[in-house]
């Protein structure tokens, strides 16, 4: 993990896939967004225990601490909380939404253009 400034507030990626983590980061990079990613859970705790993300994009099946188990965790360390945004394969990617009280949700496939929207609408450029 890289030590942030105080002032920065980066968008975190937790999904425990390489290729879409990688993917998103770059994607966010390259739209002038700072970007720190996580492989599950588990790692992202410890993240937001040091940083203060801008906005969370979280996929819910992992291994080792599931979406569902960070949000819980998350949700009971001091606010202020980021958004959360959930990224899943699922059929019911509203419900799992719904369930961890997330602010929106993108369903698995999604194209880099309705990622990059979403974050728009919760995240400034730096």
């Amino acid at each position: 993990m890289s030590t942030y400034p105080e002032n920065a507030h980066p968008i975190l990626v937790v999904d425990d896939d390489e290729s879409i983590r990688t993917m998103v980061h770059m994607a966010l990079l390259d739209e002038g967004y700072d970007a720190i990613t996580s492989i599950n859970g588990a790692d992202a705790l410890k993240i937001v225990d040091q940083i203060k993300p801008a906005l969370i994009l979280l996929d819910m099946r992992m291994p080792v601490m599931d979406g569902w188990q960070f949000a819980q965790a998350y949700r009971q360390m001091p606010a202020p909380h980021a958004p959360i945004i959930t990224l899943t394969a699922a059929r019911d990617a509203a419900v799992s939404a719904q369930q961890i009280q997330a602010d929106n949700y993108l369903s698995k496939p999604f194209s880099l253009d309705a990622l990059l929207e979403m974050v728009s609408r919760y995240v400034t450029r730096t």
